[in-house]
C-alpha cells in the first residue's frame, strides 16, 4: 500500500490530529502563518514541509520554548494546544505511546 501524496487535514487525521503534521498545523495557527480555520486538508507532501520550514523559523526566534514565547503568542499556543489536547483525549487519544520508550 502506497503513501497518500495529499494530507488528509487536521481534522480527519488520526490519534485527533496528535500527530507531527498536526502539530505543525497547531503551530502554524499559533504563529498566524495560515489562519485557524485553515485544516491543510489536500496539501501535498511539499507544502507541509514549506510550511515546516516556516514554523520551524519562528520557532528558532524562541529558542524552540514556549516560555520564550510573547505573552500574546504563548497565550494562543496554551489555547490551541489545550483544545487539540481536549479534544484527542475525548476521542480516545492518551498520548501514552509518545511516552512509551521513557522508562
Amino acid at each position: 500500500m502506497s503513501k497518500p501524496d495529499k494530507y488528509v487535514g487536521i481534522q480527519n487525521d488520526i490519534n485527533g490530529g496528535m500527530t507531527t503534521i498536526g502539530k505543525i498545523i497547531r503551530d502554524a495557527w499559533v504563529f498566524e502563518l495560515i489562519p485557524e480555520t485553515e485544516t491543510c486538508e489536500g496539501w501535498n507532501l511539499a507544502g507541509i514541509d514549506a510550511l515546516m520550514d516556516k514554523v520551524n523559523k519562528e520557532w528558532d526566534k524562541y529558542g524552540c520554548m514556549v516560555s520564550q514565547l510573547p505573552d500574546e503568542l504563548r497565550q494562543r499556543h496554551e489555547r490551541i494546544h489545550g483544545e487539540a489536547i481536549n479534544k484527542a483525549r475525548a476521542a480516545g487519544w492518551s498520548g501514552d505511546h509518545e511516552t512509551d520508550d521513557e522508562d
